[in-house]
């Protein structure tokens, strides 16, 4: 008796182990899910949990990392709108967004998939630079460069694109910028001519500057020196008179005069 209680607790216990695993699956904190019901897919699960399925042949479940994957384009050159050339690599972070998608588009591959994006991102990345200028990308003046904007056009431009193919377009920018051996003695003396101009119009501003301040400081000057001339004036004056009032008082008593003396 005691035999046959154990073997029905066991064979219990199988078959509850054995049911959860045909009609129940989990998807991770780090996963997303997509069900197929008689092999045509019917709908993705993005939440983490523990889900129900109808057993195979009926339903299948296929899960895929939903973690941000990373790549760096290859440096590679382009050309920008005045028609120089430069060398740029370009940095991606994406992730599944729509398994069923992403399952149509490239049988689940994510370095297929990943092959697919660059080819995107760089198709991108050049018609935007060839939308701008090569003092967008090096110049000695700050206010022409223009990386963050530049970033934000790839960026909503890969994006739709992206979305197509079940992928979600996470991070891009713009992580290395050269030049091709051929131009760079080139640009170093376009950026030493630049960087002179500058230094002779910051000269120039600089002394036109203290030129006004010395005129300024002269005016003031010779404002201050007229005033304190008339003061000096009006203080002769009023002590000559002075002056005369006491002399002709002593001239009225000489005897005080002397005694004063």
């Amino acid at each position: 008796m005691k035999i046959n209680a154990l073997t029905i607790i066991i064979g219990s216990l199988l078959l509850i182990v054995f049911g959860s695993l045909v009609f129940f699956y989990q998807v991770g904190q780090t996963q997303i899910a997509m069900v197929t019901t008689f092999g045509k897919p019917t709908g993705d699960e993005i939440q983490p949990g523990l889900k129900m399925k109808w057993p195979w042949p009926i339903q299948k479940v296929q899960i895929f990392d939903n973690r941000i994957q990373d790549f760096e384009e290859k440096l590679e050159q382009t050309q920008t709108r005045d028609g120089q050339n430069l060398l740029i690599r370009v940095f991606v972070g994406w992730k599944i967004a729509k398994p069923t998608v992403f399952r149509e588009r490239f049988a689940g591959s994510v370095s297929s998939a990943q092959d697919a994006l660059e080819r995107i991102v760089r198709t991108q990345k050049d018609a935007v630079v060839g939308r701008h200028t090569f003092s967008n990308f090096i110049s000695t003046d700050p206010k022409q460069l223009q990386f963050t904007e530049m970033e934000k056009e790839i960026f909503d431009a890969v994006t739709p694109l992206a979305a197509e193919n079940g992928i979600k377009l996470e991070i891009l920018g713009i992580k290395k910028i050269g030049l091709p051996e051929s131009i760079t003695s080139k640009v170093l003396d376009r950026m030493k001519e630049e960087r002179t101009r500058y230094s002779r119009k910051l000269l120039a501003e600089g002394e036109s500057e203290a030129q006004k301040i010395r005129s300024s400081a002269n005016a003031e000057s010779e404002i201050i020196q007229a005033q304190a001339r008339a003061k000096a004036s009006g203080l002769r004056g009023q002590a000559d008179a002075e002056a005369s009032k006491s002399l002709t008082i002593l001239n009225q008593n000489p005897e005080l005069a002397d005694f004063l003396m």
